[in-house]
């Protein structure tokens, strides 16, 4: 597997290895200068900081390797006890390498200083001083190697799990459209035939209206969201045909702002509610019957309100929501979760009015 191998050291890789040891180098250069002075002991800073990057810098040399190791025996695999033993007998390897490493940078340093050291004159201090400090060190790099593997394998899930929630919501709203679409245009196709039997040229002129509104229909992109302009344009079209059901005895007003032209809504969620307006609210009136749709600005909030002048809401509300009301709301959940509300309320000059309220 990839995260197996040895890392490739990219420049980029080197530069953040680097860099990364020079830090923690500088903090310990800063403790050990601190901590001698205040003991009055004179010690360079130049002479700390030197001390302090030669060992770090062997450590970042050693980290690679281990990280790579770190990787190849993680501590959440079956075997926890091989594991262990494994990852004690690099540490106690990586320490005694670090010692026989540091000793040759030493050495090397004291010859550029020119002041020549034996060999065995370092590597026996260091081995005693450092070689249990270097079982630490390795525990760290180890740790932090994990730690971030876990983080990085929690950021692959998280983005996974998004992923799949976004595709899920999208399939859930295409679900429900694919359910609205055949909910209007059988109601259509009826009220057509309802025609045929008593006024043949308006049935004519419905299913005229009716091909135009199919067309509509098929070239719509099938996303969940459609600007408020192109809805508006197809509730025009869909009143064409009702007003001719009507016989032209329904009035529309259509006031939109502006500035909600151009915002975003989901698709058809305006044709439900004027078909239950017309249906249930003028449908069963013996006088003219009027349709109001308007939409505003309205403190943080987007809202559009479809009005009928029928009977309105009864006492107790209704006590069945056919399947536009239902459509609705589960779309608008869907997409906004509580931030979207769909209301029914009587009008105070009477009839039903539906709110829906979307944000900005």
């Amino acid at each position: 597997m990839a995260d197996q191998r040895l890392p490739r050291l990219t420049l980029l890789r080197v530069l953040t290895i680097a860099g990364f040891w020079t830090l923690v180098a500088f903090a310990f250069a800063g403790q050990f200068y601190l901590s001698n002075s205040l003991l009055g002991r004179s010690v360079a800073w130049q002479a700390a900081l030197s001390y302090a990057l030669a060992d770090w810098y062997v450590w970042a040399v050693l980290s690679v390797p281990i990280v790579w190791f770190a990787r190849r025996q993680p501590p959440e695999g079956a075997h926890a006890v091989r594991t262990g033993a494994l990852h004690l007998g690099a540490a106690l390897v990586c320490s005694f390498l670090y010692v026989l490493l540091r000793s040759l940078v030493g050495v090397a340093h004291a010859r550029l200083l020119g002041e020549p050291t034996a060999f065995a004159d370092l590597f026996r201090p260091l081995f005693v001083q450092t070689f249990p400090f270097n079982l630490i060190v390795y525990g760290v790099i180890v740790a932090v190697s994990h730690a971030a593997d876990y983080y990085r394998k929690y950021h692959a899930r998280t983005v996974h799990a998004l992923e799949l929630e976004k595709h899920l919501t999208e399939a859930r709203l295409q679900s429900l459209l694919r359910q609205l679409k055949p909910h209007f245009l059988f109601n259509t196709l009826n009220g057509i035939a309802t025609l045929m039997h008593r006024d043949l040229a308006s049935a004519d002129r419905m299913l005229v209206r009716l091909s135009e509104l199919l067309r509509l229909t098929m070239h719509q992109s099938g996303e969940p969201l459609a600007p408020v302009r192109g809805e508006i344009a197809f509730i025009r079209t869909y009143l064409d045909i009702e007003s001719i059901r009507f016989a032209d005895r329904i009035t529309v007003e259509i006031d939109i702002d502006p500035a909600l032209l151009d915002t975003l809504i989901p698709s058809l969620v305006l044709q439900p509610l004027v078909e239950n307006a017309i249906n249930h609210g003028i449908e069963p009136l013996t006088r003219p019957g009027r349709l109001r749709i308007e939409g505003r600005m309205e403190d943080e909030h987007r809202v559009l309100r479809v009005r009928d002048n029928g009977p309105g809401l009864p006492p107790g509300g209704f006590n069945h929501q056919g399947i536009g009301l239902v459509n609705t709301r589960a779309r608008l959940a869907e997409l906004y979760g509580s931030a979207a509300r769909l209301e029914l309320a009587n009008h105070a000059d009477g009839g039903l009015e539906v709110t829906l309220r979307f944000p900005r």
